[in-house]
């Protein structure tokens, strides 16, 4: 829009120079029957203020030459205006822009920070804005920062290895922190620091080889990803098992159209609690199926059979459309938030 604008705004100081120094060339030669070339300089250098050649002979080129003095007075004035809103208007608007941002996160609260806005951060950052949850990114690259901007995703200009720039991204209000950097180096300080500042964090990070995953986990890390060994995995399972391959991206990508999975972690508010599924009729109420059930000791129950009681601690695993969900959430959502 503003490339329209400014285009428009140099068309029209164009046509206006134009269209005054052909009327005053055209006038000049009818007046003081000068030639025509005379005439364009004599016209030239009235519009353009420097001054006059010399006297004109009669009262008609006299006039002519204040009609084009004001011309020019008015293409100068003009233009002077447009490079002053060019410069004051982008500054302007930047530092509006740039308060409105730093308010929407200051005023976040249990939102994620992806430190790295490479192709693993970007990717992350799809899969949040699918799954409708905020978040910050953190990155000092200036090819990471155009891409935050012309996705318009929240972005704090910074190094995810200084706590003061993990701060601006409000960590201590955060839920979880995903290192995403291109260096295991920098995802290694950015997970001790985050530890550091917030124990209760969940930190995922992002790791090249094995021996940067041991550090990493030893660092803070909650989950570590080796981007290289799943893509190996995942190109082994669709040339193995493509049906299952394809089932699971489904069900585990939140832009997806069709199912999708969940966790639920089941407190003691919730009011169901020590209850059975069947009991419960999670399938006729919600329309979800919960594929596994993880313990408070860790441990997976993959295949859980209808009379199995879910507890305070388990973490659910339910697989369903969002709507299914949904009501699956709100199933097992504290009673308090369930009455407010």
């Amino acid at each position: 829009m503003n490339t329209r604008i400014r285009l428009r705004q140099a068309e029209v100081m164009l046509a206006a120079t134009v269209v005054a120094l052909a009327g005053g060339t055209v006038g000049f030669r009818l007046i003081l029957h000068e030639s025509w070339f005379q005439s364009l300089y004599r016209a030239v250098i009235t519009a353009s203020l420097t001054g006059l050649d010399t006297i004109p002979r009669n009262d008609a080129a006299r006039a002519l030459s204040i009609v084009m003095v004001l011309c020019g007075i008015t293409i100068f004035g003009y233009i002077g205006a447009v490079i002053v809103e060019s410069i004051t208007g982008g500054v302007v608007t930047g530092a509006i822009a740039e308060r409105r941002r730093r308010r929407t996160i200051e005023g976040l609260e249990n939102h994620f920070i992806i430190c790295g806005f490479g192709r693993v951060g970007q990717r992350v950052a799809n899969e949040f804005r699918g799954a409708d949850v905020a978040f910050v990114v953190l990155d000092h690259s200036h090819d990471a920062i155009e891409a935050a901007r012309e996705h318009n995703v929240l972005f704090i200009e910074g190094n995810g290895t200084e706590d003061e720039d993990l701060a601006r991204a409000g960590l201590e209000r955060a839920q979880g922190l995903v290192a995403a950097s291109d260096s295991d180096a920098d995802n290694l300080y950015i997970a001790l620091s985050a530890r550091s500042s917030h124990p209760d964090l969940t930190i995922v990070a992002r790791a090249s080889d094995e021996d940067a995953e041991k550090k990493l986990l030893l660092a803070g890390a909650d989950r570590v990803v080796l981007p290289y060994a799943t893509a190996g995995r995942v190109l082994a399972n669709l040339v193995l098992r493509p049906h299952v391959t394809t089932f699971i991206d489904t069900v585990t990508t939140s832009t997806g159209p069709d199912l999708q999975l969940a966790e639920i972690e089941v407190r003691s508010s919730c009011g169901v609690a020590g209850r059975s599924i069947r009991d419960l009729r999670i399938r006729h109420e919600t329309g979800a199926i919960i594929v596994a059930v993880r313990k408070p000791d860790g441990t997976f129950d993959t295949t859980p059979e209808p009379e199995a009681i879910i507890e305070v601690g388990d973490v659910l695993i339910g697989v369903g459309t969002s709507s299914e969900l949904a009501r699956l959430e709100e199933m097992f959502a504290p009673r308090e938030a369930v009455a407010r």
